[in-house]
């Protein structure tokens, strides 16, 4: 069975996108980092041959060699990443952010090896969300991502709530998801932090 991973992403349109850190840094900068998050991780993730990658997009057309593209569905969040998970065949899924600069493929090598074992495999985000999901998905899909309260510091208690007791999990390093000015600088004052700039991608 394949192993699928899929890169949710928005469309990089200037003050179409990063909203909230649009508002504490200004819509140029806060599209550039998106722009640039987002090639670095398709560049880092989209090649490697222990899964298939996707790109699935919302706000427009976008294309990047080696990886398959699809619209992200109609819906809130978890409705959106709910029918992606299972619009595959057989096989375990993991979905990502775009926005979260140190991903790396070892992280990604790392939840598949949990899947291997486990029904879910979450990537906690510092601010109380997350930045990775997967799913097994076999012998059931259970129901994750609904009720959640979605982007606030409650959103991976709510999702992990959902599994209930009947499927096990893992938890993955803890990564910045990079929202707003605050966690920018979190990021930027890491010790291992590269500058995000075009060379750098």
């Amino acid at each position: 069975m394949k192993n699928r991973l899929v890169i949710f992403a928005k469309a990089p349109r200037l003050g179409q996108v990063k909203s909230r850190l649009a508002a504490d840094i200004g819509r140029v900068p806060a599209w550039q980092f998106q722009k640039l998050t987002l090639e670095r991780t398709v560049r880092r993730l989209a090649r490697d041959p222990r899964w298939q990658c996707w790109l699935a997009v919302t706000g427009g057309p976008t294309q990047w060699p080696a990886v398959k593209r699809m619209d992200q569905p109609r819906g809130d969040l978890g409705r959106r990443m709910d029918r992606v998970m299972r619009g595959f065949g057989p096989g375990p899924v993991v979905l990502i952010g775009s926005d979260i600069p140190d991903i790396s493929t070892r992280h990604i090598n790392a939840a598949f090896r949990v899947l291997g074992r486990c029904d879910a495999v979450f990537g906690p985000a510092d601010d109380g969300g997350y930045w990775l999901v997967g799913l097994r998905r076999r012998p059931s899909h259970p129901a994750l991502f609904s009720p959640v309260r979605w982007s606030t510091k409650h959103a991976l208690a709510d999702t992990v709530k959902n599994l209930g007791r009947r499927y096990d999990y893992e938890l993955l390093d803890t990564l910045i998801d990079v929202d707003d000015a605050a966690s920018l600088k979190r990021w930027r004052d890491g010790s291992s932090r590269q500058p995000l700039t075009p060379a750098a991608v």
